[in-house]
């Protein structure tokens, strides 16, 4: 190995079993070694493969060398620096040998556990089988003891990226939502991370180094899950697994399995499914367009369609299938609308941001017991009920409320395109009735949010902000945001404030009935139509 080096200038590396058998030999750094696939016998806590590679620069084990230890999981990993001899006859001199073991998963030791420089003769009396069997036992032991204290509940950490332009208080609640994500989703917390840089990584998105960390804490959290805060690409999501070995979701993923989960009704199912088939179907593994067997040209001919393309054509019916079913919903209610019309009833939409208590508030108003739980994405299916409002017209009158699926920061292009049945419901509406969370930080930028979604959707409709729960938050907040937005102040939960909200809905209904529909927003509000994103 040492000769190789000298003349190939090039590192060399070996992969020994626990047999003793050399099963790849490769040239350049331990990075560059491809490792086998683990066979039956291999699968135990550790690879089961020891990585021995040499050094042209001394200085021990490199990153990279201790890199790809611990993230494969090696049984050892062993670097030798190899040199050129000053006297010509002598050939090469071999010096000290560097050896690594991967460290037990305990919050006080290193990824890895570094011995001391050996000599090649000192290196040969080390009993690596039985250095690994107690290794072995201790990771073992290790994992029992988790094991006693975990729950049943995957264990994710967040990965977050941030521009240096991008204020600490936006990465705080960016990170902050995506755990109550991942918690709605049933998941818990075992660390986050965030990774400050202006451009993301092509390839990996927050850069190698920030996955070997991630990796780490994966390790020593017990955690099996990496969500990132970004939309992954494809060919990210491929990398970044490949690269860390763990199971890894996007943002938008964890938003679809919440969605998922809360689907209730055949609507709601199938619009959700179509959802999860469209973020899918550019997403399937595959050797591209490139190389398909309908493409035609060089290296595309063959016996027809590959399992891949199979796929893809099953999901594209599917698809299809399931947007004439949306269609058919919209259809049908389009006529329930129109049925409400005739019968000169004022209809009030509650709109805004996930868990804002829209649920809450729809019950109060209506009288209704729809499901309201402190939950991302609670509701999916819209919900619509009559209510009595004695402040609309002499004697009062009758208000049909309209509980929709509540919005979030850049909500996924899918689910606002499989959505576009419900979302149809808010175009037919005389007020919306946005409401806000007033008790939880950054209720700014979750206004901002819903306006970018109300905006994309061209809405020309009358709104009225109203903060709800009251009686969770600070005074302070809520007179700052009452003056901002024009908004009247309620709990859902105790009451309170109930009774100028039905005063300022009938009054906001009377304005709209009496004047063409069109943008009316509360003095000092932008119009949602022309909202520039961000305002």
């Amino acid at each position: 190995m040492a000769e190789l080096t000298i003349e190939l200038k090039r590192g060399v590396c070996l992969l020994i079993d626990r047999r003793g058998r050399v099963l790849t030999v490769a040239v350049g750094d331990a990075a560059d070694t491809p490792l086998p696939p683990v066979r039956g016998e291999a699968e135990t806590r550790l690879y089961g493969l020891r990585l021995v590679h040499t050094h042209l620069k001394p200085g021990g084990l490199s990153g990279p060398d201790l890199t790809t230890l611990f993230i494969n999981r090696l049984d050892a990993v062993v670097a030798v620096d190899v040199g050129e001899a000053r006297d010509p006859r002598a050939g090469v001199t071999v010096g000290p040998a560097h050896l690594a073991f991967v460290a037990p998963a305990t919050s006080d030791q290193e990824d890895w556990l570094i011995e001391t420089p050996l000599s090649l003769r000192a290196l040969e009396e080390i009993d690596f089988l039985e250095r690994v069997r107690a290794l072995e036992e201790e990771l073992a032991r290790s994992d029992a003891a988790r094991a006693v204290t975990r729950s049943s509940a995957e264990r994710a950490v967040l990965i977050g990226l941030a521009s240096h332009k991008e204020g600490a208080g936006e990465t705080e609640s960016r990170m902050s939502e995506l755990a109550e994500l991942v918690r709605s989703a049933g998941g818990e917390i075992a660390a986050t991370s965030v990774q400050h840089r202006d451009r993301s990584d092509a390839r990996t998105l927050v850069g190698e180094g920030k996955l070997q960390e991630a990796v780490s804490l994966a390790f020593h959290e017990d955690a099996d899950l990496l969500v990132f805060d970004r939309e992954l690409s494809p060919a990210q999501a491929r990398e970044i697994e490949a690269f860390t070995k763990l199971k890894v979701l996007d943002r938008t993923q964890v938003i679809l399995d919440i969605f998922a989960q809360n689907a209730r009704g055949r609507d709601a199912q199938v619009q959700v499914e179509l959802a999860q088939l469209n973020y899918q179907l550019p997403r399937l593994a595959g050797r591209g367009q490139a190389m398909s067997r309908l493409g035609g040209g060089i290296g595309t001919r063959g016996p027809g369609e590959t399992k891949l393309e199979v796929d893809r054509r099953k999901i594209r019916d599917r698809i299809t299938s399931l947007e004439e079913t949306v269609d058919a919903l919209s259809k049908r209610r389009s006529e329930t609308r129109k049925q409400r019309r005739r019968g000169n009833v004022m209809t009030v939409a509650l709109v805004g941001y996930t868990n804002a208590g829209k649920s809450t508030l729809f019950n109060v108003l209506a009288k209704s017991d729809v499901l309201a739980r402190d939950a991302l994405f609670a509701t999916l299916r819209p919900t619509s009920r009559e209510g009595w409002l004695p402040e609309l017209g002499g004697v009062g009158g009758k208000a049909v409320f309209t509980d929709t699926v509540g919005f979030i920061r850049d909500l996924p292009d899918e689910l606002v395109n499989a959505f576009r049945a419900t979302l149809e419901e808010l175009h037919d509406a005389d007020l919306l009735l946005h409401v806000v969370d007033g008790a939880t930080p950054g209720a700014p930028d979750r206004v901002d949010a819903v306006r970018r979604v109300l905006a994309d959707l061209k809405l020309e409709v009358p709104s009225l902000v109203v903060l709800n729960k009251l009686d969770a938050a600070e005074r302070e907040v809520i007179a700052e945001l009452g003056r901002r937005y024009d908004a009247v102040a309620v709990s859902a939960a105790t009451g309170a404030g109930l009774a100028d909200l039905r005063k300022a809905l009938a009054e906001r209904l009377d304005a709209s009935g009496a004047a063409p529909r069109g943008v009316v927003e509360p003095p000092g509000l932008t119009p949602l139509s022309g909202a520039p994103h961000g305002s």
